[in-house]
C-alpha cells in the first residue's frame, strides 16, 4: 500500500533563519513558542497569533556554547543542556546553576534532542561529532544530580517522546535512520522490550539536492512529537517532509515541508492543534538555499488532532 503524502499550507512564522533551528516547545501560561539555534548558540522565544502571522520578532538570549535541548520548569525558567553540562536558569538571560556536568569528553560530543518525560525529569541524548562510531547515549537526569545512562550504541541521538499513556518511549538514531521504541514504566524509568519501530533506507552516496537520488531519498529521522491519538511525527532531516507513524508502526503520512531539512515538530497553540516545526539552514549548498530561501525559519500549520502537551521540569 503507497504511503498517502500530504501537501500542507505552511505558514512561515520568523524571518529570520536560524543555522539549526531544534528543541521546540510551547509554553501555554505565555502563549509563546520556543526554540533554540544550536550553531547560533542562542535560546529563543516569540509570542504567536491565532491567524499564524508572520512577522513576529523572536527575544534571543545568546549563550557562550551549543544548546542541545531544554524545557520549561515547573517553578519557572528552564532546564537547558549545553554542551558542558546541564544547567538550571531562573530568568530569561540570567545566571545558569550548573545540575550536571557532561559525562563526556565535550570535544567529541555534545548533548542534542532531548525533553521532559511527563513525569518531569529531564532526559538529554548526546552526539558523537566524529560520527565513526556509535558512541551516543541517552541520559535521564536522576534527583541527586547524577546522569543515569538509559540507552547507548546511538551516533546522534533523536527523536526522544513518549506515548499519550507514558507506557511507550521512543529514542532514533539519526545516523543509523533507525527509530527504537521500548516499553517504560514511568514509576521506574524503566525501559524493556526494544524493538526497531522504524528503519528508513541509507542516504544514496550520490545524493545532492536537486538529483533524482536527492528525490529518491525519504531522509533520516531528526527530532519527533507524538499527538493524542498516539501517533508519532518524525522530522526526515533531507527528506523535506515529516513521518507520520501511527502507534503500531504503520507509516500512515508523508508530510511534505517548505524546506529540505525539517529538524523536529512540536504541538502548540490554545488547543494545541497547531504544528510547528524547526529547520536548518546550517551547511546547506548555495544552490539549496537560492530555491529553499526560508530554510532555517520557523513553520506552522493547523491539524486535525490536537497534540501533547510540554511536560515541565519538575526541580
Amino acid at each position: 500500500m503507497t504511503t498517502p503524502i500530504i501537501k500542507p499550507q505552511w505558514q512561515r512564522m520568523t524571518a529570520e533563519a536560524d543555522g539549526l533551528g531544534e528543541s521546540p516547545f510551547w509554553h501555554p501560561a505565555e502563549n509563546r513558542l520556543y526554540w533554540l539555534d544550536i550553531p547560533g548558540q542562542r535560546l529563543r522565544r516569540m509570542s504567536v497569533s491565532d491567524d499564524l502571522s508572520c512577522g513576529q520578532v523572536p527575544d534571543t538570549w545568546s549563550l557562550d556554547e551549543e544548546p542541545g535541548c531544554f524545557a520549561p520548569a515547573v517553578h519557572g525558567g528552564w532546564v537547558i543542556a549545553l554542551r558542558s553540562g546541564v544547567y538550571r536558569a531562573k530568568s530569561w538571560g540570567g545566571a545558569l546553576q550548573k545540575l550536571a556536568a557532561a559525562p563526556y569528553d565535550v570535544s567529541r560530543l555534545r548533548f542534542n534532542d532531548g525533553k521532559c518525560d511527563p513525569a518531569g525529569n529531564f532526559w538529554i541524548g548526546s552526539m558523537y561529532e566524529p560520527r565513526d562510531q556509535a558512541a551516543a547515549v541517552l541520559y535521564a537526569l536522576q534527583a541527586d544530580g547524577q546522569l543515569a545512562t538509559k540507552a547507548k550504541d546511538a551516533t546522534v541521538a533523536n527523536g526522544l517522546a513518549w506515548s499519550p499513556d507514558s507506557k511507550t518511549i521512543y529514542w532514533s538514531d539519526t545516523g543509523a535512520h533507525c527509530i527504537r521504541a521500548w516499553d517504560y514504566d514511568p514509576d521506574t524509568q524503566a525501559m524493556s522490550r526494544e524493538r526497531v519501530f522504524a528503519q528508513f533506507p541509507q542516504k544514496p552516496k550520490d545524493w545532492a539536492y536537486g538529483t533524482a537520488s536527492a528525490q529518491a531519498y525519504s531522509g533520516r529521522p531528526d527530532g519527533a512529537a507524538v499527538d493524542a491519538q498516539g501517533n508519532y511525527y518524525s522530522a526526515m532531516y533531507e527528506g523535506q517532509r515529516l513521518a507520520k507513524f501511527a502507534p503500531d508502526g504503520r507509516c500512515l503520512a508523508w508530510i511534505e515541508t517548505p524546506v529540505q531539512c525539517p529538524t523536529m515538530p512540536c504541538f502548540g497553540g490554545a488547543d494545541l492543534r497547531t504544528l510547528f516545526i524547526t529547520t536548518s539552514s546550517h551547511g546547506r549548498s548555495a544552490e539549496e538555499l537560492q530555491a529553499l530561501p526560508h530554510s532555517g525559519c520557523i513553520f506552522a500549520m493547523r491539524v486535525d488532532t490536537p497534540g501533547q502537551a510540554v511536560s515541565f521540569f519538575k526541580n
